[in-house]
């Protein structure tokens, strides 16, 4: 089967992840961003929703059981070029010519969470799942671009406190803060998205010139910080906690 499973409903673009519990490592990067240029280039839809086949996990964040060996290895290089594609598919998201749609039926954790912030809407099963940014409690600060992003989605104020105490928030903690756009028991997530998703049928190219707008600052942080951080050394925040 595919990493990545895709059902076109109307105009609408439904791609279920299958990848385990869907950590970002370059293979899921790569198949993600591969479904991306296929809804773009070869089919109409205007709204994109994104859901995840694991039970318990919508994305379990950049996943360090592939990483970690990489940072053993020496190899500064290809974690190098692993940021970049990060930094690549969340400029893609946050500009990405469909209105977008995290169904997000399980935990949303780290990189999970920065990779639902890209959205423009979110929601989320009601009875399971975190959203968490643990990255202080592992000792790796965001990348300027992650922040910018996760700044799109959660108020500042909470932003803050998820940053610096690692808490975990409900789904209805999240609808309260309104970082999703409605918490709904499993068996209507995905009617409930298909829904509001239904209303989403706007031409792409004002939906990119509005987008461009909107996400400009993000994009230039994407742009012109993220590399002076990646370069300057951000890897060392890895190299230190495996050495």
């Amino acid at each position: 089967m595919s990493h990545m499973e895709l059902e076109i409903q109307n105009h609408i673009a439904i791609v279920t992840m299958h990848y385990g519990e869907n950590r970002l490592n370059p293979r899921f990067l790569e198949s993600f961003n591969d479904m991306l240029d296929r809804i773009e280039h070869e089919t109409e839809a205007t709204a994109l929703v994104v859901t995840s086949a694991h039970e318990k996990i919508f994305c379990n964040g950049i996943d360090l059981a592939w990483l970690i060996p990489v940072v053993k290895s020496g190899d500064i290089k290809s974690v190098k070029d692993y940021i970049y594609m990060l930094n690549r598919s969340m400029r893609r998201l946050v500009l990405y010519p469909l209105l977008t749609v995290a169904a997000i039926n399980g935990h949303a954790f780290a990189g999970g969470a920065v990779m639902s912030s890209c959205f423009d809407f979110r929601f989320m099963r009601a009875e399971r799942g975190f959203f968490c940014l643990p990255e202080v409690n592992l000792g790796v600060p965001f990348t300027p671009g992650m922040t910018a992003v996760l700044g799109k989605a959660i108020p500042r104020f909470m932003l803050e406190d998820l940053e610096y105490s690692g808490k975990r928030l409900t789904p209805g903690q999240c609808e309260q803060y309104h970082i999703i756009t409605k918490a709904c028991p499993m068996e209507t997530l995905m009617q409930e998205v298909l829904l509001f998703a239904g209303n989403l049928n706007k031409r792409r190219e004002i939906v990119q010139a509005l987008k461009q707008e909107m996400n400009k600052d993000i994009v230039r942080v994407l742009d012109v910080e993220d590399p002076e951080r990646i370069e300057s050394g951000w890897d060392k925040w890895f190299t230190d906690q495996v050495a």
